[in-house]
């Protein structure tokens, strides 16, 4: 999945940016209380965005 594609949806979510890192991205949760991070590349592996959409609390994008 591309990752704007990813960050798209986390923000339709309700998640929002929080900072940025060294080499990730942080994202937010604010309902759930949950932060995970986001790689700086293009493409994100599958199994990496059932991870971090996990970690959000919220259901894998199709």
């Amino acid at each position: 999945m591309k990752r704007l594609d990813l960050i798209r949806y986390l923000e339709m979510q309700g998640c929002r940016f929080m900072r940025e890192g060294g080499n990730h991205t942080v994202y937010v949760n604010p309902v759930a209380r949950k932060v995970t991070a986001i790689p700086r590349h293009r493409e994100i592996n599958e199994n990496l965005v059932k991870k971090i959409c996990k970690d959000l609390d919220l259901s894998t994008p199709k």
